[in-house]
């Protein structure tokens, strides 16, 4: 019952993107929607660091990695960690308190470890300070595996993905690091970025699936295939561009499954997608500035006015 009352709630306010359900009221949403915060990556130079690293990247953004009613709200580890900081304005209906805490013990999220208590924690910067993220940072990293794997399963109720996911995910939120921070402490959330995510996911697949593990390459596949579905509600005005975006998305579908399959011409297959998406992303971008990824656009789809 409770659960049938939280999601009528959502769908009588949805707005035009997603992240929105769960942003606090009151919380501006163009700054929220319009920006964020910036990633402090410290990328590895050793390349099969580097893999594990980009196939945690990929994970972390995508609602596939998690479970139950989280996956299906549409959340990732990212919309509690945007470009794996914090979210200050963080505010799921009956999972959260004050913003930017989330109750990961809720009945809603988990049935394996719901506590029956209302009790909402804040939301941890994992770029943060070593103090404030002793799993995290720790020498050991099989602390930050059990935790990460129990965080998955048990907290989300997902089903455990491919263990290069899991060590991936271990492997990125190591890899976050505050002084790796850049410069700008936001960036703008531009169509460019989330192409480039998906792209980096296509390059992880690739990767993965010539070291014969044909399921993390099709779950990093799917994964990228998210980041396509954050550009099409941005292009909402325009019917065109979602229908090119659409039929790009269902070709990756048979290319995953190919893949998991071990078929020798996927890795092809995949490359000519990837090729293919260079125009695509040329005619969304002549969009782009009256799109939603524009702050007034955005402004203006939320009924609020920019200040001069």
């Amino acid at each position: 019952m409770w659960l049938a009352v939280a999601a009528a709630a959502l769908a009588q306010t949805a707005p035009p993107l997603l992240a929105a359900r769960w942003l606090a009221p009151g919380a501006d949403p163009v700054r929220a929607l319009a920006y964020a915060p910036s990633e402090c990556l410290a990328r590895p130079t050793d390349p099969d660091a580097a893999l594990a690293v980009e196939v945690g990247r990929a994970a972390f953004r995508t609602p596939l990695l998690l479970g139950g009613q989280a996956a299906r709200a549409g959340l990732s580890c990212e919309a509690c960690h945007r470009s794996g900081r914090g979210n200050p304005d963080f505010a799921f209906p009956g999972i959260s308190g004050p913003p930017g805490t989330a109750d990961v013990t809720h009945s809603l999220f988990s049935t394996r470890r719901g506590n029956g208590v209302h009790d909402p924690r804040p939301i941890p910067d994992l770029s943060g300070p070593a103090a404030d993220l002793k799993v995290a940072r720790t020498p050991d990293a099989s602390a930050l595996k059990t935790f990460t794997h129990g965080l998955v399963v048990e907290e989300f109720d997902g089903r455990a993905p491919p263990q290069p996911v899991m060590d991936g995910l271990v492997a990125y939120v190591r890899a976050l690091d505050p002084a790796a921070c850049p410069t700008e402490a936001v960036a703008p959330v531009r169509l460019a970025g989330y192409m480039d995510d998906a792209r980096r996911a296509f390059a992880a697949a690739d990767a993965m699936a010539g070291r014969g593990e044909p399921d993390t390459a099709a779950f990093l596949i799917l994964a990228a295939r998210s980041r396509l579905a954050l550009i099409d509600e941005r292009y909402a005005a325009f019917p065109g561009e979602r229908a090119r975006l659409a039929g790009a998305a269902r070709r990756l579908g048979p290319i995953a499954e190919a893949l998991r399959a071990r078929d020798p011409a996927a890795p092809t297959d995949l490359r000519r997608w990837i090729a293919d998406s260079h125009a695509l992303e040329r005619r969304l971008a002549a969009r782009e500035p009256k799109s939603l990824f524009d702050p007034s656009h955005l402004a203006a789809a939320y009924g609020r006015r920019l200040p001069r």
